[in-house]
């Protein structure tokens, strides 16, 4: 089980890595990892679990927030009475919208403890490739929440944080062509 002494924190040299590719079949590291991340953002929404085990709650967790560099992340987000809880293996965006999107109350991350203010930009819509733990390729239609904490975790495995993408001069221009999100329940990744 992931607790928060596992999750490593900004300025760790991992989280600016690009993770490694995940091979098939899975060994048994891999596979208990895939569970473990899953098992993270899950009972950290669960009030009960969340306080027994101490979690700040998530709705995403990468792989090299718990210092393994593979290409690796869980997503556990019910958006519009739709629940999407999955983990996603080797992923890639395979097309996206022209349309962006940002949250307005700004993004928060499980690796990083502060709070870092300002609109972080991405696609409003994506079409999603990955595997899941059985090795099987899957493709889904991700918007909203969901599309963004996927974009989110994504830049994870590519050593990219989500204020990079912050504009430094300005935290809160407006972001061209792009629609507001608004976030109706507090859940960092």
């Amino acid at each position: 089980m992931i607790l928060m002494k596992d999750i490593i924190r900004d300025g760790h040299p991992t989280l600016r890595k690009k993770a490694q590719e995940v091979t098939f079949p899975l060994n048994q590291e891999h596979t208990q990892l895939a569970d473990d991340l899953l098992n993270y953002v899950k009972f950290s929404q669960d009030p009960e679990k969340s306080e027994e085990f101490g979690l700040r709650p998530g709705i995403g967790i990468a792989a090299p927030q718990v210092n393994q560099s593979v290409r690796m992340f869980a997503l556990h987000i019910t958006e519009n009475d739709e629940l999407l809880s999955e983990v996603f293996i080797n992923p890639k965006i395979k097309s996206h919208s022209i349309e962006k999107t940002f949250i307005t109350s700004g993004e928060g991350c499980l690796s990083v403890d502060e709070e870092i203010e300002g609109y972080v930009p991405r696609y409003a819509r994506i079409t999603i490739e990955a595997k899941n733990a059985s090795g099987e390729t899957f493709t889904k239609r991700l918007k909203g929440l969901k599309a963004i904490a996927f974009q989110h975790e994504l830049d994870h495995l590519n050593g990219i944080m989500f204020y990079d993408h912050i504009n430094k001069s300005n935290p809160f221009a407006q972001i061209e062509n792009a629609t507001p999100y608004e976030r109706v329940t507090v859940s960092e990744d």
